[in-house]
């Protein structure tokens, strides 16, 4: 059974806060840290925000039938990762946002060298956490590979390259879903295989999730895309129709709006398919899903 909207809302929201506490302690740094690049690292990884990989990362580990504080060092090396990917992101030399999240980009905070540095920062200390903090350390050696490839040129740095270009071959779909699948789809697999790995998962558990994975991700972009033409700047928390301002190719542009919801909300029927096996315990990752597809920011 799917919990309530209300029900997910209040286990969503106390993840959440497991997960900023976390997150507070593991860039406690000690004076070595110059305080400058601690604000900035703070600003871009403690703003508010959805936790959704985080929380990606817990629920795939219940799913597999452990209690999820086996999973809380590795939710806290993907958050670092995503956080540094949106500072970079950010920059004046990438997407030029000086708004991130209803707040000013780390960038226009702090300047672009200290931002730069920030989300480096975070980028090792992503993965020093998972290979200091996972048990054991046969896991923590898989977890940090699975991250690594995710971030890295063939997949969310790749994936950031291609859609900064934004002119598409002749086959623009194939194109799109490529950059999506990189850009963003990449992480949220990780985030699946990170549980999995965390909480035990057997081979059968591990490929259903990454089923899922593949089609959460590419539904979460599409939502992404239609966000940018249809949502609310104040409500999304940054500047909306940039892509089209920029040409870039994007599903609505391709497909229209109601076409690019409707394949929204396929994948996101099949991710769920892809729960049924793992039964109750996937109930969460279910919730989640709907959410993805429904939300306004």
């Amino acid at each position: 059974m799917v919990p309530t909207d209300t029900a997910f809302a209040a286990y969503s929201a106390q993840i959440r806060q497991e997960v900023d506490a976390a997150l507070a302690e593991r860039i406690d740094f000690g004076s070595e840290c110059p305080v400058e690049l601690r604000a900035a690292i703070a600003h871009g990884l403690l703003a508010p925000g959805k936790r959704l990989r985080p929380v990606l990362v817990l629920t795939a580990c219940e799913a597999c039938g452990s209690n999820r504080s086996r999973a809380l060092p590795a939710a806290c090396a993907v958050e670092m990762i995503h956080a540094y990917s949106l500072i970079h992101d950010d920059l004046p030399a990438m997407d030029d946002d000086d708004v991130r999240r209803g707040r000013p980009s780390c960038h226009a905070a702090f300047g672009e060298a200290t931002a730069i540095l920030a989300g480096d920062a975070l980028q090792a200390r992503a993965f020093e956490v998972l290979a200091n903090e996972v048990e054991p350390g046969s896991t923590a050696a898989r977890c940090c590979a699975v991250l690594a490839a995710a971030a890295g040129p063939e997949a969310l740095v790749g994936g950031q390259m291609d859609d900064l270009h934004g002119v598409a071959p002749d086959d623009s779909v194939a194109w799109l879903e490529s950059v999506h699948a990189r850009k963003t789809g990449a992480l949220f697999l990780a985030c699946l295989q990170l549980g999995g790995l965390t909480g035990g998962g057997d081979g059968q558990q591990l490929e259903l999730l990454e089923q899922y994975g593949r089609r959460l991700g590419l539904a979460f972009q599409i939502i992404d895309d239609l966000l940018d033409v249809e949502g609310d700047a104040t409500v999304v928390g940054k500047q909306t129709r940039k892509d089209q301002q920029r040409g870039r190719p994007t599903f609505p542009g391709l497909f229209g709006n109601e076409e690019s919801r409707a394949r929204a909300e396929q994948l996101i029927d099949e991710a769920c398919a892809y729960l049924s096996p793992l039964g109750s315990a996937a109930s969460p990752l279910e919730a989640l899903a709907h959410y993805v597809v429904e939300r306004n920011h």
